[in-house]
């Protein structure tokens, strides 16, 4: 009975760290979402040169995710120590995106989240391709969204 609970618990702490970001998101101004938005990118661009699609994370294996989203958590901890706060955002998105593969009750905030990130303004894709020129990455010629998740 107490593992029962003490589970519900962390899902419920789960849920309510991506609803937060979703409603910090939704209230927030222009340049807060086109910095999270193009920081998203940067992370999809930076992993797809790796071989990695993000784009793909809801369809990928529970252990797959899980272990992407606690490689992430690692990461960001160690970017907001560094003080590198857009990294970890646009790793922050990633990151509750490959959660919601484990626990379909983070996929509603995370919905959410991406939701607030379509409405990023046209500064968006340029600090994008900016950040990936400092990296030595091409600019992306598309906006990535995870498969699911984009406007139909």
């Amino acid at each position: 009975m107490f593992g029962t609970w003490k589970a519900e618990k962390a899902v419920q702490a789960l849920v309510d760290e991506a609803q937060g970001l979703a409603d910090k998101l939704a209230g927030a101004k222009p340049h807060f979402v086109d910095a999270y938005a193009a920081w998203a990118q940067v992370w999809a661009v930076e992993h797809l040169a790796e071989g990695r699609d993000l784009a793909a994370v809801l369809t990928w294996k529970p252990a797959e995710a899980a272990r992407f989203a606690k490689q992430a958590e690692t990461r960001i901890a160690a970017y907001r120590k560094a003080r590198e706060y857009e990294r970890s955002d646009g790793l922050t998105i990633w990151m509750h995106t490959a959660r919601a593969v484990g626990e379909p009750r983070v996929l509603p905030p995370v919905r959410a989240i991406w939701l607030a990130l379509a409405q990023a303004g046209p500064n968006a894709p340029s600090m994008a391709d900016e950040a990936l020129a400092e990296a030595g990455l091409p600019p992306s010629a598309a906006w990535i969204v995870p498969m699911g998740l984009g406007e139909d």
